[in-house]
């Protein structure tokens, strides 16, 4: 018997405004914590497929029940995002009346850092830690950081040691908080970031190297922390924690992070 799979232009429709719902979707949680939390809730959904099709039983019915109520453990855990899509597209008709292909397809590029802003970076953790001035710096490789930047004050300048220098001076408003560099600006200063909650770190370790090692466990951030009672650098990378590096191995380290050269 021979099937026929008849597609209608309102099909090609259908699928076309699904496609743009998700890429905005994409491009709200890209950068984002939520974002991963989304990867994992559709890999545990195609885990139970792959159960279902196997036929294990008890285990299709665990997985069954927690996916029956992820449609508002969605709704509770991107609450945030949601609102914003909503936002989007109220602010889009009210400015427009109309959706244009420009605006739901348009994407911010991010210039990527040189071995320029590398050096000004470096030689603020070395300048710090010779004046043993705390210090808490967060760079992203893939993720822009959203949450992050949101919490802090909002600088979008030029990476330069003095100005690095200047925010963790103790004096200034600034200084309280993480600077997160995104691409070859200073995206924000004063951030919060999230604690780690392992057990085994050094009981001696303070909030900014909790603070480093939690952002690194939750994002592919790298975080360079200058200790105020020690004046040495440590940076932490995937939820582990480098101790008392050197200037040649945090240059090293960064420089992994360059997509462009200088």
């Amino acid at each position: 018997m021979t099937l026929f799979i008849t597609i209608r232009a309102l099909d090609v429709v259908d699928i076309l405004l699904v496609s743009i719902l998700l890429y905005q979707m994409y491009r709200i949680i890209k950068g984002t914590v939520a974002f991963s939390i989304f990867i994992g809730f559709f890999l545990v959904y195609v885990s139970w497929l792959v159960i279902k099709a196997l036929n294990l039983e008890l285990l299709s019915t665990l997985m069954g029940q927690f996916i029956g109520v992820g449609v508002l453990a969605l709704i509770v855990v991107f609450q945030q995002e949601i609102r914003r899509f909503l936002l989007l597209i109220g602010t889009n008709y009210q400015t427009k009346r109309s959706f244009g292909f420009d605006k739901l397809f348009a994407s911010e590029k991010i210039k990527p850092a040189t071995n320029i802003q590398i050096k000004e970076i470096v030689r603020a953790c070395d300048n710090l830690a010779r004046s043993k001035t705390g210090a808490l710096i967060v760079i992203p490789q893939n993720s822009e950081l959203k949450d992050i930047i949101r919490s802090g004050e909002k600088m979008n300048a030029r990476i330069s040691s003095a100005l690095l220098e200047t925010i963790f001076f103790k004096n200034t408003p600034l200084h309280d908080g993480a600077v997160v560099i995104v691409g070859t600006r200073i995206a924000a200063a004063r951030c919060i970031l999230p604690l780690t909650e392992r057990q085994d770190l050094d009981p001696g370790l303070g909030l900014r190297h909790r603070a480093a090692v939690g952002i690194s466990e939750v994002t592919d951030a790298l975080a360079i922390v200058v200790s105020e009672e020690k004046g040495t650098i440590s940076l932490a990378i995937q939820g582990e924690l480098l101790h008392s590096i050197s200037i040649v191995q945090l240059t090293t380290e960064l420089e992994k992070v360059i997509v462009e050269e200088a």
